[in-house]
């Protein structure tokens, strides 16, 4: 499960790589098919290397929890590799390592997804165990009982113990008042302290269904290979009606927020943070568009904005970015990021921080350096193509947020065409006092502090 800033530079990432893709990257080579029971099956074909990647999205993540329950999505996704009715605890992962493979999954706000990594004749057997577990998952409360206690350690070793966690943390409850985006996607610890083995099972079966899931298969595969095996081990797996999902929208921000985080650190943290759109339509849109430059060109390169003025040209800031929050389901967040140096202060970066907005806004960038970072996102688009789990999280993403996959010559085009007068223009809109989020990291004194190991068997994606 990523932390809060890993998240945004997520979606940043994924965004601009999607935005920047040419058209046959996905759009043009993804096949799709719906079985009887509503599960979607994207296959994208790429046969440099006899290996797939499985990927198998459910469209439910922390944004569908309800108060005293919060960091159930990400429980259950840990509670997943615990068993079920075939298969003992821990068996899933020994029977794709023993197949030359590699397992993981990643729980966000908007989505929960498990990926296998096989060699491309092992296609079957992955299918055949997220199959099982979608449908046959045992949760006993013996393995809740102790798997509940690593989330808690994580929580302490990603959030509590790392001062920037615990700024982002601040800065969602506070920047939100009613969204759910608001809540920690590990979850509150008093909720998980609380948590039984049955709030899991009633988010299991809520959610786990065949309806609410995407299937994406990218590697060295046929298409109609894999949707008959699809149809073979998912199904049977009957549709459920899923819980109504009620809108949940973020009333107007009235006024400028701030809020200071004390915590063991050696230096001082400023993120500030302004509601933004995301992405919607992708033809219609175009403000999305400009905020995704609008971040590139502040922190798009070792030459951006951000860094030639604050860290190398005034040097009040060891380091500075930008990044947006445009792929989500929720509401979007542009965010300026500094760490000033020892000399400075937090309010120094704060200042230098809406100097540069400010110039931007007056003085707007120019046809050179947006053309220049244009062509560096459509490079990294070229480069993640080398990797098939990038090509299948870029999919499942655009999907989880409600974006057509099959989008993304379109998103090209409408890239192409922003202009200098439109990033200033969201810049202008976007950037405004009474819109504003800003969070402090007052830093106080390491002695004594001893980090939080990290809990044993931990996953990257968790």
């Amino acid at each position: 499960m990523p932390t809060l800033k890993s998240s945004m530079r997520a979606a940043l990432i994924v965004l601009a790589l999607a935005l920047g893709a040419p058209p046959h990257a996905v759009a043009a080579s993804a096949e799709e098919n719906r079985l009887a029971n509503g599960l979607r099956v994207i296959v994208k074909q790429d046969r440099r290397a006899p290996v797939v990647v499985v990927m198998l999205w459910y469209r439910v993540g922390s944004v569908d929890e309800v108060n005293g329950v919060t960091g159930v999505a990400h429980v259950l996704e840990h509670m997943m590799f615990k068993g079920t009715k075939a298969i003992k605890a821990g068996e899933f992962s020994r029977i794709i390592s023993a197949a030359g493979g590699r397992e993981n999954a990643f729980t966000s706000h908007d989505a929960t997804g498990y990926v296998d990594s096989l060699q491309a004749s092992e296609l079957e057997l992955a299918l055949r165990l997220e199959a099982d577990r979608m449908k046959n998952l045992v949760l006993s409360r013996e393995e809740f009982a102790k798997e509940i206690k690593v989330v808690m350690e994580e929580r302490r070793w990603r959030t509590e113990d790392r001062p920037r966690s615990l700024v982002f943390e601040a800065l969602m409850a506070t920047a939100l008042t009613a969204h759910p985006y608001r809540r920690p996607i590990i979850g509150w610890m008093s909720d998980l302290e609380s948590m039984t083995v049955d709030d899991v099972a009633d988010f299991y079966r809520r959610w786990y269904v065949p309806n609410n899931a995407v299937l994406v298969v990218v590697g060295d595969v046929e298409p109609r290979e894999v949707f008959a095996l699809a149809e073979k081990h998912f199904g049977p797996i009957a549709a459920r009606p899923l819980p109504a999902r009620k809108p949940q929208e973020e009333p107007a921000q009235r006024g400028g927020r701030r809020v200071t985080v004390k915590a063991p650190a050696e230096l001082p943290y400023v993120v500030m943070a302004f509601r933004a759109p995301p992405l919607r339509d992708p033809e219609r849109d175009w403000e999305p568009y400009a905020l995704d430059m609008l971040a590139a060109v502040l922190d798009g390169n070792e030459a951006a904005r951000l860094n030639r003025t604050l860290v190398r040209g005034d040097r009040v800031a060891n380091s500075a970015g930008a990044g947006y929050d445009g792929l989500a389901r929720g509401p979007g967040q542009f965010y300026l990021i500094a760490v000033p140096t020892r000399e400075r202060s937090a309010a120094d970066v704060e200042r230098a921080l809406r100097r540069e907005m400010e110039r931007i806004i007056e003085q707007g960038v120019t046809e050179e350096e947006l053309n220049r970072v244009k062509a560096q996102a459509i490079a990294a688009q070229v480069y993640q193509r080398d990797s098939m789990f990038a090509q299948a999280r870029q999919i499942g993403s655009l999907e989880m947020a409600g974006i057509p996959h099959g989008t993304i010559d379109v998103q090209l085009k409408k890239l192409r065409e922003v202009t200098p007068e439109q990033v200033r223009d969201v810049a202008a809109k976007y950037f405004r006092e009474d819109a504003l989020t800003i969070v402090h990291l007052d830093p106080q004194p390491l002695s004594g502090h001893r980090p939080v190991p990290p809990p044993a068997g931990l996953r990257h994606g968790r």
